[in-house]
């Protein structure tokens, strides 16, 4: 379902935009594929009959991956029109049993981890491919294509903090330029040489595979570069709705990509030579520099796409408690999407640099690429299945085929990548696994802690009998106490009322709850209840693609019957210490990591937009 905002906006807009953020990365892989599916790792001869099995598999694995599995059918598993692997895993989980909703979490947070993963390659492999084309020129650029790639990479982090929505507008144009490009480069290339779209049929796909064995196996490893990006359409869908996206790839996208890569089809046949770099062969000299800028352009437009995505994915995984609380930025007024994390962007940029420098070309990181892409397709396979069958209510006699079928071309993706491994592929299976353990470690903290903090809470409703029958000194104004959970009593009033011997005449438990949904409406956002004559319940929801504000809250609350005085209110809240101990829950290597991870996370007054100078932090110590 597309949402009041995308349906009230010209589809033709939405096409455009959709152009430049949904398809930059799958529209800059033929900067790459074809030069690796003949590259001298797998030793595959530019013959005719090679040539046409390779280019089969890629036109195929288009259709059937994106076209049938993404467009078709992952695209319906939409979170009130948000996607992405977390809101495919929350949905997998709303309608299953604990028992399996465990297998389904670990599945999702494995997704997020190659989704990390994918995100330090694609700028990477894009920009390096890119300026790469300088050596079609001439050489003589060689020693200058690492610094250049360097210096754009660079350039792309360091404007992140500045938003991107001035030079947004630009990136559907360009785009748009970009495939007309890849369209008529590939006409001018399948002219010369029409006998390659023989390759349309799937047999030389089939033939291909057949008669090579272990070799055909191997090139799977790289046909799969074809379709990196195709997990962008569904992590986009809340941007521009299904339909733009659609839209976009059946009438734009997919022709101008098949046209290209048949294109090179046709360079490599008349110039077996062109397998160096079959797409920058296929542009006539004096087109060589206008094509390498613009092919800088679309990469660097495809790695804004995915290092927006990774802004979206972790304030998604901070909001459903899966990683710390970080510094969220908002870089547009009118645009809530365009987020900017400073921690992860300046991660991304050092380990971005690194790999480029370690690696030094798009060939050695094109044996990195892939794994992280097809192990995240596997997953959303299995998602997409568990949702059909406990949310749409699908028969298992029509999920389990079509499970089977995605699966039957999933996993030889995957299984031919992981003989990658010790070529690369270890780079996002390192990362993968770090974010998978972080989320891990954060998710089951909290979990302990909330249990230790339960064990020692005193039950409310008898506090307050207690308080209202015997009530100790009151002062003037409000207090809110802030509490993660509406069980027991806040550790910061017990300990307020134990120290300071007093509690303000009016007294307001504020807790701010994560749903799985993108959003909430307004008018369930707040939920105002009167526990005594002098005790309040608040309790605050927000979606995954909302910042929480105690702002926002007072002035919800106001509109139910309790006004705040903001001079006159003062914010409670517990700053717990924690010990390890060898107290059954997590090994003590976690249990310091997910206090490493407690000590470096953003203040709740700071998360929460909570006025600095009318809060008071008590302390707590917990043993874990």
């Amino acid at each position: 379902m597309d949402s009041p905002a995308q349906n009230k906006q010209p589809m033709a807009g939405l096409t455009l935009a959709a152009l430049g953020v949904v398809y930059g990365d799958i529209g800059t892989s033929p900067l790459y594929t074809l030069k690796e599916c003949f590259g001298p790792h797998l030793g595959i001869a530019p013959t005719q009959e090679n040539v046409l099995g390779i280019l089969s598999l890629v036109l195929w694995a288009l259709i059937l991956v994106v076209s049938v599995k993404y467009i078709a059918f992952v695209l319906r598993a939409d979170n009130k029109g948000e996607g992405g692997i977390l809101t495919l895993m929350a949905l997998a989980r709303r309608h299953v049993p604990a028992r399996v909703g465990w297998p389904l979490l670990l599945l999702g947070l494995m997704g997020g981890g190659f989704f990390y993963g994918e995100v330090v390659i694609t700028p990477a492999i894009s920009v390096l491919s890119a300026v790469e084309g300088l050596e079609v020129m001439t050489p003589a650029f060689k020693p200058y294509v690492l610094p250049l790639a360097v210096v754009v990479l660079t350039a792309l982090f360091l404007i992140q903090r500045h938003g991107t929505a001035s030079v947004g507008r630009l990136f559907g144009p360009v785009m748009m330029v970009w495939f007309a490009s890849l369209a008529a480069l590939g006409v001018h290339g399948i002219a010369q040489n029409p006998e390659v779209l023989y390759a349309i049929n799937p047999y030389w796909g089939v033939h291909f595979i057949a008669e090579h064995a272990g070799l055909g196996f191997l090139a799977l490893g790289s046909v799969v570069l074809a379709i990196t990006g195709a997990e962008a359409l569904y992590a986009d869908m809340g941007h521009f709705g299904r339909r733009p996206i659609r839209l976009a790839w059946f009438f734009y996208v997919l022709p101008a990509l098949a046209l290209n890569y048949f294109g090179q089809g046709a360079v490599i046949l008349a110039d077996p030579a062109a397998v160096s770099s079959p797409f920058f062969h296929l542009a006539p000299d004096w087109a060589l520099l206008p094509l390498v800028v613009l092919a800088t352009l679309a990469t660097v437009i495809a790695s804004q796409a995915v290092i927006s995505g990774v802004f979206s994915l972790t304030r998604q995984a901070v909001q459903q408690g899966l990683l710390p609380r970080m510094s969220i930025l908002h870089t547009s007024e009118m645009e809530i999407g365009q987020i900017y994390i400073p921690i992860v962007n300046w991660a991304l940029l050092v380990s971005v640099i690194i790999v480029v420098a370690g690696f030094q070309s798009s060939s050695a990181l094109a044996g990195a690429y892939g794994i992280a892409v097809t192990g995240t397709m596997v997953i959303t396979s299995l998602l997409t299945s568990t949702v059909a069958l406990r949310n749409w209510r699908w028969p298992a006699l029509l999920v389990l085929p079509v499970l089977a079928g995605f699966l039957v071309i999933d996993v030889p993706f995957f299984a031919a990548n992981a003989l990658k491994i010790w070529h690369g592929g270890w780079l996002p299976l390192v990362i993968g696994f770090m974010v998978f353990m972080l989320m891990t470690t954060w998710r089951r903290g909290r979990e302990i802690l909330l249990e230790r903090l339960s064990e020692q809470a005193i039950p409310l409703e008898g506090f307050i009998e207690g308080i209202e029958a015997y009530p100790p000194t009151r002062v003037e104004g409000t207090a809110v106490f802030l509490t993660s959970t509406a069980k027991g009593l806040p550790h910061a009033l017990l300990h307020n009322l134990k120290h300071n011997r007093v509690l303000h005449e009016r007294v307001v438990l504020m807790t701010m709850r994560s749903v799985d949904d993108p959003y909430v409406p307004e008018e369930e956002r707040v939920k105002v209840s009167r526990l005594s004559e002098s005790f309040w319940r608040v309790e605050a929801y927000y979606g995954f693609k909302e910042t929480p504000d105690v702002h926002d809250v007072i002035t919800d609350c106001a509109k139910q019957g309790l006004v705040f005085e903001l001079m006159e209110t003062s914010f409670f809240l517990s700053r717990e210490t924690l010990v390890s101990t060898d107290r059954p829950g997590m090994a003590r290597w976690r249990e310091k990591l997910f206090m490493w991870m407690g000590k470096n996370s953003l203040r709740a007054t700071d998360f929460f937009q909570i006025p600095t100078n009318r809060v008071v932090e008590l302390g707590a110590v917990i043993e874990l």
